[in-house]
């Protein structure tokens, strides 16, 4: 089968003019970018779709396409309105969230195909899902410049025989009514048994074999095996959730039931707060309501499925914020070593620190796995990072993983797609919540995902938090083989490392502390986030506040300090520990649970272009927490910096 790609060519350029040169109507010649030299690269899904556009879930997005790229060129209907059939940027396009919404906006605006140097995971798959073409062939710009029709078989090379006959079908739902009635099917496997990753041997006990026996599970799995798997969890938050509904009930019908309600999970985490920094703008532009129908849309949709939903909390009739941001409320009471967990939510992978197989998926693979329990997924090829030593006073997990984001192996885009198994004495010495940090942030690699073997640490939390019993959940506990085979292995000395600080735009900009140079004063010290908002990072917080109260001392003048719970768990922690009084006589502002200002969406936000913030979050894309410049640092540079008035250590104060 061909394929005629209509309509205009934009390229993503650096210069700001030529870009707006195109959507004025002038088309560029291919040959100054026919190897990528000269185009945007790290485009963000925040970039694609502002956190604000995806308030919207139907056509409406493609007004709103590309709106929050960098320098503001790219102006409502602007690609819409411009005849775009094809979109061509630099390295590791789709970036950050798993918003859906991202390749939607682009397909709705007319795009028939994305090019890219390279194409992150989640994106790809997403775009897969709803029928828009992906390449990273940039020999296919001058044929299609020519008219020529080009074979199908060109965008499903290299692909996994389930993604090509997904492109081939023209999406998720399409293929899958051609497996139902018998059309197509996905290949067996029939890998011999082999030395295995953590994460394949998980993979591979969730292979299903018979979807109608309900039989899982194959000898052996291997990097490029594609296969639906049986989930153990799925979850979605509120901002994904009516997405995904629409798509349920459109593909399903509306008698449609869930498949095992009791293993869905639904949160009100994302947008608690959004009413306390919704710009004018937005309000007058009907947002405001738009956006409190999402929490609306998904009540109806928990009520009707009998899903649990994490919900808003009150305190003394007074709204507070959520019970929990989905990420940390995954670890503290859903899931467990060895299972299969997806959420509509990029840095779902955070639960790796338990010892599962957790991912993020789009609204399409959520849609369709509510109705099969399955996601589909292609075994991942694992990078191994051996941790040695300890870390010394002052540097952290945070610290660690900005360190590795900053290695050329993750700044190439060769990370996109990889597992990082974390490993070695240095991370079996980490606290549980350390750990989470560093798979929490192996998304923002580009990666899969991110694990962690489990170990005691892993079952004493377990047996603490939820009451299991040790002997059971050693029993889940998965372990790579010894021999087991690597795409890439690093070693890294802990005690080698220093505090580090991610430079804004892309948290794989990493240098550390001492290497900033001249101060940088900021506005706003961000403490929070289901990255920086764990009990061990309250620690954190507590231990540099304390000091710098025992010496008389307060958030700097200018200055304001959040600092956010991940959850009411969290928060009653802070509150046993005496936190809270630590706190308040610092001067921070406290808040409860919520993703906040992490998603330009509560207390923390800049609200102007010359603000500063250095932040405890996991990402920090252009205009994703607002505006300003965000720096990435970890909970215990936050808190000094709050005190100093600029980006600053511990030792600083």
């Amino acid at each position: 089968m061909d394929v005629t790609i209509g309509g205009r060519i934009l390229y993503i350029t650096e210069d700001a003019k030529l870009l707006e040169a195109q959507l004025e109507g002038q088309n560029l010649p291919n040959e100054p970018y026919a190897d990528g030299a000269g185009l945007v690269s790290n485009i963000s899904t925040d970039e694609l779709t502002p956190g604000w556009v995806c308030y919207y879930y139907d056509e409406t997005l493609a007004r709103y396409c590309l709106v929050g790229l960098r320098g503001g060129v790219v102006k409502k209907d602007g690609i819409k309105a411009g005849g775009f059939g094809v979109i061509v940027s630099g390295i590791s396009k789709g970036c950050g969230s798993s918003r859906e919404t991202a390749p939607y906006s682009e397909l709705k605006s007319g795009v028939q195909l994305v090019i890219a140097k390279s194409i992150e995971k989640i994106y790809r798959q997403n775009a897969q899902n709803i029928g828009l073409l992906t390449s990273t062939d940039f020999g296919l710009i001058p044929r299609i410049a020519r008219g020529e029709a080009i074979p199908m078989t060109e965008f499903t090379k290299g692909l996994d025989p389930i993604s090509a006959s997904i492109v081939d079908h023209g999406g998720l739902f399409a293929y899958n009514r051609a497996r139902l009635a018998g059309k197509t099917s996905p290949p067996e496997i029939t890998t011999r048994a082999r030395p295995m990753t953590v994460c394949e041997k998980i993979l591979a006990r969730h292979v299903i074999t018979d979807a109608r026996a309900g039989a899982v599970g194959v000898p052996a799995v291997k990097p490029g095996d594609a296969f639906f798997a049986r989930t153990d969890v799925r979850f979605s938050h509120e901002y994904v959730t009516p997405m995904a509904e629409s798509l349920f009930v459109a593909e399903m019908g509306k008698d449609a039931t869930v498949n095992d309600p009791a293993s869905v999970f639904a949160f009100r985490d994302h947008l608690t707060f959004l009413d306390l920094v919704m710009p004018k703008a937005h309000k007058d532009m009907g947002l405001k309501e738009q956006a409190g129908s999402l929490a609306t849309v998904q009540e109806t949709f928990t009520k009707k499925h009998s899903i649990k939903l994490y919900g808003e909390v009150h305190r003394d009739g007074k709204l507070v914020g959520s019970e929990a941001i989905c990420h940390n409320k995954v670890i503290e009471e859903l899931a467990l070593p060895g299972q299969l967990v997806a959420g509509t939510d990029s840095h779902t992978c955070m639960a790796g620190a338990l010892g599962c197989f957790a991912f993020g998926v789009g609204s399409t693979d959520m849609a369709n796995a509510w109705y099969t329990k399955d996601v589909r997924v292609t075994v991942p090829e694992t990078a191994k990072f051996v941790l040695r030593g300890a870390l010394r006073a002052g540097v952290c997990a945070k610290d660690v993983m900005l360190y590795i984001l900053s290695q050329p192996f993750f700044k190439s885009g060769q990370g996109i797609g990889k597992v990082l198994e974390f490993t070695g004495d240095g991370v079996r010495a980490l606290p549980l919540d350390e750990r989470a940090t560093l798979t929490n942030m192996a998304v923002e690699a580009g990666s899969f995902t991110g694990i962690i073997e489990a170990d005691d640490v892993v079952v004493d939390y377990l047996v603490a938090q939820r009451g299991l019993r040790a002997d059971d959940v050693r029993a889940r506990i998965v372990k790579a083989d010894p021999d087991a085979a690597y795409v890439a292995t690093f070693e890294i000395d802990l005690g080698a490392l220093a505090p580090m600080v991610a430079l804004p735009g892309d948290p794989r900009n990493g240098v550390p502390l001492a290497d900033l140079g001249a101060d940088v004063k900021i506005d706003i010290a961000y403490g929070g986030s289901c990255t920086g908002g764990k009990k061990a990072d309250m620690d954190m917080y507590a231990s540099v506040l304390g000091a710098a109260v025992a010496k008389g001392k307060r958030v700097a003048p200018g200055v304001h300090l959040y600092i956010q719970f991940g959850s009411q768990d969290i928060r009653r922690y802070a509150e046993a520990k005496g936190y809270l009084e630590v706190f308040a006589k610092a001067g921070a502002e406290l808040v409860d649970p919520s993703c906040g200002a992490c998603i330009k969406a509560g207390p923390g936000v800049s609200d102007r272009p010359e603000q500063v913030t250095v932040s405890a979050i996991n990402r920090n894309f252009p205009g994703r927490s607002g505006p300003g410049k965000v720096y990435l640092a970890s909970p215990l540079v936050i808190a000094a910096s709050a005190i100093c008035g600029k980006i600053a250590g511990p030792d600083a104060i």
